[in-house]
């Protein structure tokens, strides 16, 4: 029987697209489960605020009339236009091992591309950096995260035998945290904060609100991370989103802020206690007790793992050792906490300064992840 490719058109649709990869992985012990209601949202062309400027369609393949697979068709013109591009994104890709539906999927997506001028497809990527995106090439055995994706081995092979090449990685590490920082690290954190008049302070909430620090905290991400691969500048739309969204479920014990002599935000960094765990508990779902594990997890930090999610300082003061100031500030509060391990989010393989940040830790490298992309012919 020939695949058969449909487009998403209803909530229910988008519903099974949502779903497709708990029930692909169900029982696995590495895959982290995707918390359904949270990527309906992002879905949602009404509701994620993406669809102010990109465009997208979701697909489904089926095979003897069974799931067999899903695809996201997206296009962001702010990214093309600020790395002069003509690029489709794919993105939430699954699929089983059969290489019918994963060329019928790719092929989709290159004729949805095409219909639109493109002439170039990469992915996978979602709208912005904050969606998840990069296809596991390494690291099939580790435990995955809540903002990465878990794929089989095979995927690649997939994509390789349909001539897609590498485009970029991402290494990713897992810390032992220490019981002290070294004399010598503090000292240098100290030395860094005297010569460029910065300060670590710790905000409440309520501070958070009034001081605007939401906006400021993205506005900063914008300006350290658009030099960054593929990056796409985010909208005052899109800011007000993820405030919402994400800053009031932070556990700010295990941020950290840095202003400058006028006060004004200049570096942060942000960690929250490994939600993987959790998830697998919750089968990506809030209801009826999902919300349980994941709430233990977020409050009361029921795990040995942290996730590192953020880390950002402004371009005037790289290369100056703050993020020694951000880990002095805040691996000792995970050493408080009962933390033994932390996990670093995906960055660049040839973003040196981030790693060198690791240095004089105790890690290992454990994932690598990768951007797959091909130029299409007409």
């Amino acid at each position: 029987m020939p695949i058969e490719i449909t487009k998403v058109s209803s909530r229910k649709e988008l519903r099974t697209f949502a779903e497709y990869p708990n029930k692909l992985y169900k029982g696995n012990p590495y895959y982290v489960p995707v918390l359904v209601s949270d990527d309906m949202k992002t879905f949602d062309k009404k509701k994620n605020a993406s669809f102010e400027f990109c465009d997208a369609d979701y697909f489904l393949a089926y095979k003897d009339g069974k799931l067999v697979g899903r695809v996201a068709a997206l296009i962001n013109p702010r990214a093309n236009d600020a790395w002069s591009k003509k690029t489709v994104r794919y993105g939430w890709i699954d699929f089983i091992d059969d290489r019918e539906v994963s060329s019928a999927l790719l092929k989709t997506v290159e004729d949805w591309g095409r219909e639109r001028g493109m002439d170039d497809i990469e992915g996978p990527l979602g709208f912005t950096d904050f969606d998840t995106e990069g296809m596991l090439v390494d690291g099939f055995e580790e435990l995955g995260t809540m903002i990465t994706f878990y794929n089989h081995p095979y995927y690649m092979e997939h994509l390789e035998a349909l001539g897609y090449t590498k485009r970029k990685d991402w290494v990713e590490r897992r810390l032992v945290v220490p019981d002290t920082i070294p004399e010598k690290y503090g000292k240098y954190a100290s030395l860094v904060a005297e010569r460029n008049g910065l300060k670590v302070v710790r905000y409440t909430r309520k501070e958070i609100k009034q001081k605007g620090i939401g906006f400021k905290f993205f506005d900063l991400i914008n300006r350290t991370y658009c030099v960054l691969y593929g990056y796409s500048q985010l909208s005052g739309k899109q800011m007000a989103q993820y405030v919402e969204t994400y800053l009031s479920m932070l556990n700010l014990d295990y941020v950290s802020f840095i202003e400058d002599r006028k006060g004004d935000l200049a570096a942060f960094g942000v960690m929250i206690p490994s939600m993987s765990r959790a998830l697998q508990k919750s089968g990506g779902k809030w209801l009826p007790f999902g919300w349980f594990h994941l709430m233990r997890a977020l409050l009361f930090h029921k795990t040995d793992t942290a996730d590192m999610l953020l880390i950002a300082v402004r371009p005037d003061l790289q290369a100056k050792g703050v993020p020694a100031m951000l880990i002095s500030d805040i691996f000792p509060r995970l050493v408080a906490g009962g933390f033994k391990y932390a996990e670093t989010n995906p960055e660049l393989e040839d973003n040196y300064s981030v790693q060198n940040l690791w240095s004089v830790f105790e890690s290992r490298q454990h994932r690598r992840r990768r951007i797959y992309g091909k130029e299409m012919k007409a």
